[in-house]
This record gives structure tokens, C-alpha cells and sequence, in this order.
């Protein structure tokens, strides 16, 4: 939905007003601290745009030794790795989640220190700061781009006028927002009430489940806000259907490994593209959307490769930064289909930034999963956003096999990516062999059009001789008609 200047969708319906709280807990030595200040006093005076409420850079926290510096949404200059993100960049993508939440960024605070304050993450003087900004702006909730305690949730709960939510609680929103099967619903219930049990200790402002809005999707007040054995007895009858869930899906797999068919899945960084190149390669409609996690439940489609072999081509939730724990474990069943792929399509962002940091996340969760050591093809998507001689250089490296560079939008490279996926798989391999087929078996002839390379047709009689190349398991199905060498 847009939004305009105000918070109001354009549709008409009100938005959520919310302050983003970042914190950076990098801890740099005193010669980095002496360079990144010269570094800012620069950056300040090169930019002096500063609207309302933009940043609130708080770098003298009593737990630091940075100089001060006065609020700016300039970006200090970090040293860092690439594939780190900086806290300037964390926001950046915390402001994405909050859009894909249904909200509205009122007002944006950055806090710069070595430690968390073990009461509320960023200490007495900024959370009255934050209090302050909160209540000027008429915020509806604080979104904090951290993971809270529950000690720092209670504290920051009664000190602000306010919801409280942070990093974790958001992206669970997210997920109950998209949430369309029952499969996917129970899921969500599950990882927010495996996060939420271990902060019931009250019935604050975060556990009222009668306002609605962000953070407020999913079980319901009746089920958050009972006792503790009520709790746990909910998720023990939610892991009972997902066992369930696991069951069939188990079921299904089995049947479809009657019929020799390897599955390859798609996985990346969350809005890198895969459902587009999904649609894309298959043909299918899924849903396409620029928002984070518009894609919760696996979808499978049948893809013809160039060998003219078979794969069921596999689409999958979306990954990112610090995904919490909680959705990786009530995911699992959704996420076998990862584990039993045989190759992983690894989608990136070829125009983000933030590449290789996105890439290590993405790597970590596959650890997670067990699933690192598969084998995987690295697909840059959008290249039809990148200028002519970046594209240039990528589309050089694809040649040489390092990557393969795809527009899943306008459909560039796929017939290479295509190529790739065919020389990555090992089971069902591709065979040569030489038929003879008589020409009254119609049926046997189209299968051998519809699932071979035919080389060389000819015609003795009432019989064809074929020269093919084709899966293993198709040609083992027609073994009466192959011919022995020297025949």
C-alpha cells in the first residue's frame, strides 16, 4: 500500500505509527574511533538535510569511549567486512520489515555503544529519549532492531508510553501476516508462542491481543495471555499436527521417488527473486512481491530441463539476517524440502548492496538445516537493474562458469541456468542409446519424443531406428528395444 507523508495509506486506511530504535553494539579500537570521527565532522558538513526526527545518534552512552556527536542521519564511515552490515544499513532493512508489517516509520533513534544495558538494552538517558521522541510523534508501538530480554522488554514496557516490539517479534508478525495455509498458520502459532512462553510473566501492554496491529496477529488473546500448562499444552497439540504435516509430506516424497523425478530448490535471502524466477522457469502464477516473506509455504512445479530429463523445480520461504531460531525449528517440515533436494539454486540479489553479507546469512541457516554440503549453483538475479558494465562483468563470469547471471524478470539467462541445473545432477543420469522400434508402437514413440534428444531417425520397413540420448530410467523402461553393439 502507499503511504503518504502523514501515516495514512493512500486507500484510506490508517497505518502504525512506529519509532525505529537501532543499536550498535560494535566494539572498535580507539585509532578506528579517532579516524570514523574525522570521517563524520566530513560527512556533516557535506550534508546538511536533516528531517525531523531522522536519526538520533546517541555515540557518548556512559559504556563508551566515542567522542560525541551531535544527531544527523549521516552515515559514519566504518571500517568493516563485506559482509558485515553496518548499523546504518541494519536499519535500512529494519525499515523493509516494517513496511512489509503494515506500518509506518514515524521517527528513527541510532544508538552507538560497546555493551546492552542488561535493564533495557540502551540505558536510563536514551530510553527517556526514546519516551520523549514516542510520544511527539504519537507512535502506536517502538520497534527495536535487536532481540530483547524479557527482563528488557518488562522495563522498557513501563517506561515507555507505547507498545514494545523487537527484531524477532516483528519478522513473526510478518509471517502471520502471509500466513495462508493451514499448515503455515499453525507454524506461525508455533514460533510465536515457543518465543512468547519464556515472557509471560505478565499482562503488559506487549500481551494484549485486544488493539490489534503489528505484533498482535497469530494465537489471540486466549491463548497468550493464560497460564503457563495451557501454553505448553497449545504447543504440544501444535507439534502433534505438524508431526502430522511431516507425515504426509514424507508420504508424498516417497511416492514421487517411485518415479525417479530429483527435486531442486530454490533458496536465498528474503526479496532476492526466487518466486519471480519460479514463475519464471515453470510458467506458474505464485505470488510475486516486493515485500520481505511474501512467500511462507513450499510450492512444486514440474520443469523440463535441456536433456529433456524432468525436475520438480521447489520454492521456499526466504531467509535473512538473525532469522530467528524459533521460525527455523517450526518451519522444519516445510523446509525438508531444502533438505531433500538434490541441488540448491542459491538466488541473489545481484543489485543489493549488501551481497555478501546476505550470502553469509543465507549459508548459516543451510548450515542450520544440515544442508550446506549440497551441491548448489550461485544465480545473480536482476541484472536488468545493473548498469552496462557491471552487467557486462557478471554476465563474463557466467560464461566461465563462477556464476550464472539471470534477469528472472525479462527471462535473460535462464536457458543457461537451465544448462547448469542439467550438468548438476547426478541421479537419473543422461545416456546414449540406440533403438529399434517398430513403428505400430505409437506410445513408445512419443515418450521417446517427449523425454529424448533424438540424434539420427531412420526408417527400415515397418521398424524406426532411433540414435538418443535420454534419462537412465526412461531407457531402462525400454531396454526390449535397444540395441546390442554390433547388431
Amino acid at each position: 500500500m502507499a503511504v503518504d507523508e502523514s501515516g495514512t495509506g493512500i486507500s484510506g486506511g490508517q497505518l502504525e505509527r512506529a519509532v525505529l530504535v537501532g543499536v550498535d553494539h560494535a566494539v572498535r579500537s580507539r585509532a578506528s574511533r579517532a579516524a570514523q570521527a574525522g570521517a563524520r565532522q566530513a560527512a556533516l558538513s557535506a550534508s546538511q538535510a536533516v528531517p525531523d526526527f531522522a536519526s538520533g545518534i546517541d555515540e557518548d552512552a556512559p559504556e563508551s569511549d566515542d567522542p560525541p556527536s551531535s544527531a544527523s542521519p549521516a552515515r559514519a564511515i566504518q571500517p568493516r567486512s563485506s559482509t558485515e552490515l553496518d548499523a546504518d544499513e541494519s536499519m535500512s532493512e529494519f525499515r523493509e520489515l516494517v513496511a512489509s508489517a503494515g506500518g509506518v516509520v514515524v521517527a528513527e533513534l541510532l544508538q552507538r555503544r560497546a555493551r546492552p544495558d542488561p535493564a533495557t538494552l540502551n540505558g536510563a538517558g536514551k530510553v527517556e529519549e526514546i519516551a520523549g521522541v514516542a510520544a511527539s510523534t504519537e507512535a502506536d508501538l517502538v520497534l527495536f532492531d535487536h532481540d530483547l530480554t524479557p527482563t528488557q522488554s518488562r522495563n522498557l514496557e513501563a517506561a515507555l508510553p507505547c507498545r514494545v516490539l523487537d527484531r524477532t517479534q516483528l519478522i513473526l508478525d510478518i509471517f502471520a501476516r502471509h500466513a495462508r495455509t493451514s499448515e503455515g498458520k499453525l507454524q506461525v502459532e508455533l514460533a510465536q508462542l515457543d518465543y512468547m512462553l519464556p515472557r509471560l510473566t505478565g499482562k503488559g501492554k506487549s500481551m494484549s491481543q485486544l488493539g490489534g496491529g503489528i505484533g498482535t496477529r497469530g494465537p489471540g488473546e486466549t491463548k497468550l495471555e493464560t497460564d503457563r500448562r495451557q501454553i505448553k499444552r497449545r504447543i504440544d497439540h501444535l507439534k502433534e499436527e505438524l508431526e502430522a504435516v511431516r507425515r504426509t509430506r514424507k508420504q508424498q516424497r516417497q511416492r514421487r521417488e517411485s518415479a525417479p523425478v530429483p527435486t531442486v530448490a530454490l533458496v536465498g535471502y528474503t526479496n532476492a527473486g526466487k518466486s519471480t524466477l519460479f514463475n519464471q522457469l515453470t510458467g506458474a502464477a505464485v505470488l510475486q512481491s516486493p515485500r520481505m516473506f511474501a512467500t511462507l509455504d513450499p510450492k512444486l512445479r514440474i520443469i523440463d530441463l535441456p536433456s529433456r530429463r524432468k525436475v520438480l523445480l521447489s520454492d521456499t520461504v526466504g531467509f535473512i539476517r538473525n532469522l530467528p531460531h524459533t521460525l527455523v525449528t517450526s518451519f522444519r517440515a516445510t523446509l525438508e524440502e531444502v533438505a531433500q533436494a538434490e541441488v540448491l539454486l542459491h538466488v541473489r540479489d545481484a543489485n543489493s548492496a549488501y551481497g555478501e553479507e546476505q550470502k553469509t546469512q543465507v549459508e548459516k541457516v543451510l548450515d542450520e538445516l544440515e544442508v550446506l554440503a549440497k551441491p548448489r549453483i550461485e544465480v545473480l538475479n536482476k541484472i536488468d537493474l545493473l548498469g552496462e558494465h557491471e552487467r557486462a562483468g557478471l554476465l563474463e563470469r557466467s560464461e566461465a562458469g563462477a556464476e550464472v547471471a539471470v534477469s528472472a524478470r525479462t527471462g535473460e539467462g535462464v536457458d543457461a541456468l537451465l544448462k547448469a541445473i542439467d550438468e548438476a545432477l547426478h541421479s537419473d543420469p543422461v545416456i546414449d542409446a540406440e533403438l529399434r522400434v517398430p513403428q505400430r508402437e505409437g506410445a513408445v514413440l512419443a515418450a521417446i519424443e517427449a523425454g529424448m534428444i533424438v540424434h539420427f531417425r531412420e526408417y527400415e520397413g515397418n521398424v524406426v531406428r532411433l540414435s538418443v540420448s535420454g534419462p537412465a530410467s526412461l531407457v531402462g523402461r525400454l531396454r526390449q528395444y535397444r540395441l546390442r553393439e554390433g547388431s
